[in-house]
Order: C-alpha cells, then sequence, then structure tokens
C-alpha cells in the first residue's frame, strides 16, 4: 500500500491483526467453554447445597463475574460480527499504519520497536500500540526518517522513524 491508498482507502469497521483476531478467538473459546460452565456449576453446587443466602456475599461475587463473563462474550461476539482480518499485504511498509511494526529512534534510550494497532487489541506493556494513542495517531502516515512529536504528561515527546515493517 503506498501513501496515496493509505490516505484514500478508508479502514473503517474493526480492523484486527491476524495474531489479535486469534488472541480474542481464544478468549471467547476459554469463555464460552470453561468460564461459564465452571460458574453455573459454582451456582448450581451452591444452591443444591443451600450454602447461599439472599445476604450472601460470595453469591454476589459470583453472579458478579457470570455477568462480567456474559458481558465480554457479548462484546467479543459484536466486534468478531464486525471485525475484518487485516491480511499481510495490506499492513504499508512505505508509511506507518495499521498493523506496521515501527522501529523508533529515542535519544535518550536508543532504539525500541512498536506495533501499531486498533485500540481493540492495543497492549502498551507488549509495545503494542492503538492508533488513537497520542503517539500512535502521531505516526499514521508518517515516512522512515520522520520525525513523531506527541504530547504526554509530562509534555511533548519526539522519536524519529527508523524503520517501518510488516
Amino acid at each position: 500500500m503506498n501513501e496515496s491508498e493509505f490516505k484514500s482507502e478508508s479502514l473503517t469497521g474493526v480492523w484486527l491483526t491476524q495474531e489479535g483476531y486469534e488472541r480474542l478467538q481464544a478468549e471467547l473459546e476459554n469463555l464460552t467453554t470453561v468460564k461459564r460452565p465452571e460458574i453455573a456449576d459454582r451456582i448450581r453446587e451452591s444452591q443444591q447445597h443451600g450454602e447461599f443466602s439472599e445476604d450472601n456475599s460470595e453469591l454476589d461475587e459470583v453472579k458478579l463475574e457470570q455477568a462480567f463473563v456474559e458481558s465480554r462474550i457479548g462484546e467479543l461476539k459484536v466486534i468478531f460480527a464486525a471485525a475484518q482480518v487485516l491480511t499481510h499485504d495490506k499492513i504499508p511498509t512505505d508509511v506507518v499504519g495499521l498493523g506496521s511494526v515501527v522501529t523508533l529512534e529515542d535519544p535518550d534510550y536508543g532504539d525500541f520497536e512498536i506495533q501499531l494497532v486498533s485500540s481493540i487489541e492495543a497492549d502498551p506493556s507488549r509495545d503494542i500500540l492503538s492508533d488513537e494513542s497520542p503517539m500512535g495517531a502521531a505516526m499514521l502516515g508518517k515516512r522512515e526518517g520522520e520525525v513523531v512529536k506527541f504530547m504526554t504528561p509530562e509534555g511533548q515527546r519526539a522519536f524519529k522513524i527508523k524503520k517501518i515493517q510488516k
């Protein structure tokens, strides 16, 4: 994808990298086949043994966990209904875009690498940044050699783009 395609092509909807899609699929599988039955069993067993009373906080905790699991299952189903997998050929290397792996030069700490993804699969602790984050948004459309500037709570930061890859 060249720069003109990057700017004119609309990546509307929910875009996931293949890795992100597979990770979310595994989460959905775990929630529906492991967590949901475990919670149902805990509620059923406790009700059979009369362990839960109306003021029992344990029942409240299990029901809260059940609500969270059901909510997350619903959320993941909505994501998958709208999701498109960002195929390798759609990941640009001439400009930074969704799916790009970017090597940046930090004048204080040296080079580091990040991947730019949608907010759904972002994980800053693994250097997987959202395109909606200040840094991610500032990087979109930039080329190798350009400087990315963005604001943080500590003030403005700037990094030079050294390499863009898939």
